[in-house]
């Protein structure tokens, strides 16, 4: 019977969250539960993890958390919940070994071995990059609708760039011009 009341109770999240957000979210504390489970090193600890998930219920209630309560503030403030800042990610690069911690609005980078970092940052405010660097602050670029950005240049110029392949490849070779982007 409580599992019946359970499965009706998630469908009709579903149904439900469909139409007062439609938005299907990032489900991101159901990713992390399954990320975790995934990076647990015997695959048979991996596969009775995962079962014993399913009968708990705890998959079931990650995810209605989601469904109800996170996708949605997701939604109507832009930002997950559950989001990963304080993460660090260590790239190797032939330039060198850089840490990549996520911020609450952005990223922080600095290259093994020396005190100069850079901030990547959002300002919500007015949608765009920002680049900063020792306290000062540079626009990169700034969204002016779902499929184009601005592009601020070094010499004070923008560019509107369209958010598909010949966009791209226009603003590349605009970068290559400037000298600050080495084609792969």
């Amino acid at each position: 019977m409580k599992k019946k009341a359970l499965t009706m109770l998630i469908a009709g999240s579903l149904a439900c969250s469909t139409l007062f957000t439609s938005c299907i979210g990032s489900f991101g504390l159901t990713n992390k539960l399954l990320t975790w489970n995934s990076n647990i090193d015997s695959k048979f600890v991996n596969e009775l993890v995962f079962f014993a998930f399913w009968i708990v219920p705890v998959y079931e209630i990650s995810a209605l958390a989601d469904i109800l309560v996170l996708n949605s503030i997701e939604f109507w403030s832009g930002k997950s919940p559950v989001a990963d800042a304080g993460k660090v990610k260590n790239v190797e690069t032939e330039q060198g070994l850089y840490a990549i911690e996520t911020t609450e609005n952005g990223y922080h980078i600095q290259k093994e071995g020396e005190d100069k970092a850079v901030d990547l940052v959002f300002n919500e405010a007015d949608q765009s990059w920002n680049v900063e660097v020792e306290g000062e602050a540079t626009k990169l670029l700034q969204f002016k609708s779902e499929n184009e950005v601005m592009m601020f240049l070094p010499d004070g110029k923008t560019m509107d760039i369209e958010l598909n392949q010949a966009g791209v490849l226009a603003f590349r070779q605009i970068a290559n011009s400037y000298g600050f982007y080495a084609a792969n």
